[in-house]
């Protein structure tokens, strides 16, 4: 039997806040062209990531990739920290 490699979602987004213990919010911002209009529409969603060393500060430029849950809110993990941000 052949082993699947196993895909995650990746996401790249800022780091919002980092007050809770082990997790980040994570703002993502994805650009969508409206269907009818043609505009360009800028869209953010947050997501809650889990943050094992609290490693990721406010401000910082992570990727997050999607893994098990690990609480109610909790779907993604702190993949690496592509770019430090500037303290707040």
């Amino acid at each position: 039997m052949e082993q699947r490699a196993k895909i995650h979602k990746a996401r790249v987004g800022r780091v919002v806040s980092d007050k809770m213990d082990k997790t980040v919010v994570v703002e993502v911002q994805v650009l969508r062209r409206h269907p009818l209009y043609r505009r360009i529409l800028r869209r953010t969603k947050k997501y809650k990531a889990h943050d094992e060393a609290n490693v990721a500060k406010m401000g910082d430029l992570v990727r997050i990739i999607e893994s098990r849950p690990y609480s109610k809110e909790k779907r993604w993990r702190v993949a690496e920290i592509v770019k430090r941000g500037e303290e707040v």
